[in-house]
């Protein structure tokens, strides 16, 4: 019997390719990159970076509590940005879902994104 499961949530974007949202092997979830999709319509966000940064939280957020844990539980996130610029604004947005310790991060500047958007973020998730 297999120790790994899919996680999924109507509350995050439904996959828009051969991934899901999650899985759970062990203690330990690897979740999907997430873009700026609000899951109601699978559409980007309006606003710009800010607001594409927050989108992206949420939804990380809503995989997260699907797993069955709580921000504080992230390790390690990979954040991929079209422009590094927004550095500092990811900071910023980031600072509204975790408080110290905080996981550990790379980000990275590439040239561009599914749906075209700005930003995208991947994590690993460590179940207490």
């Amino acid at each position: 019997m297999s120790n790994k499961a899919v996680i999924h949530t109507d509350n995050a974007p439904a996959a828009i390719g051969t991934y899901s949202q999650a899985v759970k092997a062990g203690n330990t979830v690897y979740m999907s990159g997430q873009i700026p999709l609000n899951p109601e319509t699978m559409e980007l966000v309006d606003g710009g970076f800010e607001a594409q940064a927050e989108q992206v939280f949420k939804n990380i957020s809503a995989v997260v509590k699907a797993s069955g844990a709580e921000m504080s539980d992230i390790v390690k996130l990979n954040i991929y940005l079209t422009d590094l610029s927004n550095f500092a604004v990811v900071n910023d947005v980031m600072s509204r879902y975790f408080s110290q310790p905080y996981p550990a991060r790379a980000a990275v500047g590439i040239s561009e994104l599914p749906k075209g958007s700005l930003i995208e973020i991947e994590g690993v998730v460590v179940l207490s």
